[in-house]
This record gives C-alpha cells, structure tokens and sequence, in this order.
C-alpha cells in the first residue's frame, strides 16, 4: 500500500511540475532549441545550439531548488 502511495506523490509533484530551462551539455548556453518541428511528436528529440553547433539528444536541465523546511535555500 506504501508503494501506491508514493506512486500518487510522484504523479502529483510532475503534474505541477514547470518547465524548467534547458542548457546545452557542451558549451552550457541557454540557446538551445529542437533542430526541427516534427521532432515533437513524431521523430526522437534531437537539439541544436545556436551558440556552438552541439546537435543531440541530451540536454542538461536546470530546476530551482526547492526551499528546505527551515527555509533556507
């Protein structure tokens, strides 16, 4: 029964999840976007950054920490 449980917890925090910045795993700009359209639904994502030519599959992301319950960050 824990298992359901935390099954439900890991569901609820990505359906609030925002998105979150992606960077280029080469370089480390932020001026990375999908190489084409189609790339959304119908072939693998493949990126491409505008700041070094890096074209792949990884991108590294960045979230905002959450505030620890004594809330610092």
């Amino acid at each position: 029964m824990k298992q359901l449980e935390n099954v439900r917890e890991v569901f609820n925090t990505l359906k609030h999840r925002k998105p979150s910045r992606i960077y280029c795993p080469k370089c480390a700009s932020p001026k990375i976007n999908l190489s084409n359209s189609l790339e959304i639904w119908l072939l693998p994502k493949k990126y491409l950054c505008e700041n070094c030519g890096y074209i792949g599959p990884i991108v590294m992301e960045l979230e905002k920490e959450e505030e620890s319950e004594n809330g610092t960050a």
